[in-house]
């Protein structure tokens, strides 16, 4: 799954905290920085309960966990409301599952105990980053006068910037080239789809190659499908024997069809303030390279933890930057206002680390 300029985002916490993004090539990183006790913790995730497949969305005063204002780590193209959302609904709403299912409050004093001295990664592209960078803000609230440091020094969460001349950009679907870095990650956090369906300009390669075969195009899932598999078996040839925890993100839905929601097909999020009841199905469907994922995550040697978030991400509709990004995206309907939706994501990560 590689290629000469991969369009992938790494993230790395130890308590180093540090992103990679493989989009170019380039690095960014945090360390968290502050006296722990050295603390033990069972990280093994109780399955028994499927705290996302089922539940609602409702309004909780003591929301957002954090003030985005307040928070260092926040891009532009996230940050809603420093470029105006007027309506702050959208940041109280807290998942609550069916029961017998219930959630932990989010503690990230504890999580950094449990970290000390240990590396995480994520992996992935933008969506990734999105929830690394809420991760960030959930910590900085916790710790808010910790030690941090950024590098590279401007303190901007984002890749260092490479340009380099190449007759095209090849991506890979039978080999990883740039995996190294993995193996020093005690948690690896990973994700894939939001890049594969992009064609024209906004596509992050010129060709597939398999084997020795070079071709311009090819069936998207099927290829998502061919390097999910590539991935998998990188993972169980390294890390079998390891105590590397590896969580890999359900696949991340946009609102740009009203008619995914009941709604008219002229509809965006553009505008909503208010979920979907959780009670009934998603009118549009679970998205089906979410059953392919599951489908080779069974299939692995290496347990792979699923972080299944991609039902109770269709019925927020309301937690889209829109328009409210800096003007980096336009009409944002992909990513995530921060704080927000990705809040969720990491109390999920972290029930899963604490077997809560």
């Amino acid at each position: 799954m590689s290629r000469r300029r991969p369009a992938l985002v790494c993230a790395a916490v130890a308590v180093v905290i540090a992103l990679l993004a493989a989009s170019a090539a380039a690095a960014a990183a945090v360390s968290i920085s502050r006296k722990q006790h050295r603390h033990q913790s069972s990280a093994s995730a109780a399955r028994s309960c499927d705290a996302s497949a089922a539940g609602r969305w409702v309004v909780d005063e003591s929301y957002p966990l954090y003030d985005a204002a307040r928070c260092p780590f926040v891009r532009d193209e996230f940050n809603c409301g420093k470029f105006g959302r007027p309506d702050k609904e959208y940041l109280k709403y807290r998942w609550q599952p069916d029961p017998p299912c219930t959630l932990p409050r989010f503690d990230g004093v504890a999580l950094l105990r449990m970290w000390s001295g240990k590396t995480v990664m994520f992996v992935g592209d933008s969506l990734a980053l999105n929830q690394y960078e809420s991760l960030l803000c959930m910590l900085h609230a916790a710790v808010p006068n910790a030690r941090t440091t950024v590098s590279p020094a401007s303190g901007k969460i984002s890749p260092s910037t490479t340009v380099r001349f190449e007759s095209g950009r090849v991506l890979k679907l039978d080999t990883i080239d740039q995996a190294t870095i993995w193996l020093a990650a005690d948690v690896l956090v990973f994700d894939s789809w939001h890049w594969w369906p992009r064609s024209g300009p906004t596509q992050p390669w010129d060709y597939i190659q398999v084997g020795n075969t070079v071709m311009k195009d090819m069936d998207r899932t099927q290829a998502f499908t061919r390097a999910l598999h590539t991935w998998a078996r990188w993972v169980d040839a390294n890390l079998v024997q390891t105590n590397t925890k590896v969580f890999f993100q359900g696949i991340s839905p946009s609102h740009y069809k009203g008619q995914d929601w009941g709604a008219s097909s002229k509809t965006s999020c553009m505008g909503q303030t208010q979920p979907l009841n959780g009670t009934a199905a998603y009118p549009g469907g679970p998205i089906p390279q979410q059953a392919i994922l599951r489908s080779v995550l069974a299939g692995m040697a290496k347990p792979v933890y699923l972080l299944d978030f991609t039902y109770l991400s269709q019925l927020r509709k309301d937690a889209h930057p829109t328009k409210y990004n800096g003007g980096i995206f336009g009409e944002d309907c992909t990513h995530w206002c921060i704080a927000g939706l990705p809040d969720t994501w990491n109390i999920l990560f972290y029930a899963a680390l604490t077997g809560q």
